[in-house]
């Protein structure tokens, strides 16, 4: 009779408490970054696309960023940032940074996705992603001292270090303000979804956080 009673007000503590422990992790579609992390734009505010040129989904991303990037606010600057997870996504983050030292990101950002995820190439070496590059009017010799350059390799570093501090878990990811963090798979909110929190998110520290 007693094993029944403690059996009993077990039970009943279970059902009294299980909504209590729902309450302190509720599924959400962002994480706020702790500590906050300084931004470069200014009084603008920032938003970070962080990927990489190997990541499935971030090529699937780029049509709605696309279209998201043509309404954006006027008060956010928008930063691509890459995500450095190993070896092969370090040179993915390369590639991007010498698109932007050689002010060739407009003509090499997507070609770069196709090639890995229509094409099937690898680009697994500096050689293979200087063949895109050259397909798409830049020059070798410029590719490669870009490619190379010091200050691409601080930016790669930099970006290795902000992926660290912002808790980056999965790409795409889009950072907002410094501040917060959200990405499709956060509460199953998908590709639109997260443009929803971007945009909610925004309209927040528009209005002073």
């Amino acid at each position: 009779m007693r094993f029944i009673k403690i059996a009993t007000l077990f039970l009943l503590s279970a059902f009294v408490l299980a909504p209590a422990f729902a309450q302190l992790a509720p599924p959400a579609p962002y994480k706020n970054i702790v500590p906050p992390q300084p931004t470069s734009t200014g009084d603008k505010i920032e938003v970070v696309e962080i990927f990489s040129y190997g990541c499935s989904h971030c090529h699937r991303f780029e049509a709605t960023l696309e279209r998201w990037l043509k309404n954006k606010p006027d008060n956010v600057e928008f930063v691509r940032l890459p995500a450095i997870f190993s070896p092969q996504l370090a040179l993915f983050a390369r590639a991007y940074y010498a698109a932007e030292a050689l002010n060739v990101v407009d003509k090499v950002h997507k070609p770069l996705f196709d090639a890995v995820h229509m094409q099937k190439r690898r680009l697994g070496s500096e050689d293979e992603i200087a063949e895109v590059f050259v397909e798409n009017g830049v020059s070798k010799d410029d590719f490669h001292k870009a490619f190379r350059s010091f200050s691409v390799e601080a930016k790669v570093r930099r970006a290795a270090e902000l992926g660290k501090r912002y808790g980056v878990e999965a790409t795409p990811s889009m950072v907002i303000n410094g501040k917060y963090i959200t990405n499709p798979g956060m509460d199953n909110i998908g590709f639109d979804g997260m443009i929803e929190q971007i945009n909610k998110l925004v309209a927040k520290e528009s209005k002073g956080g």
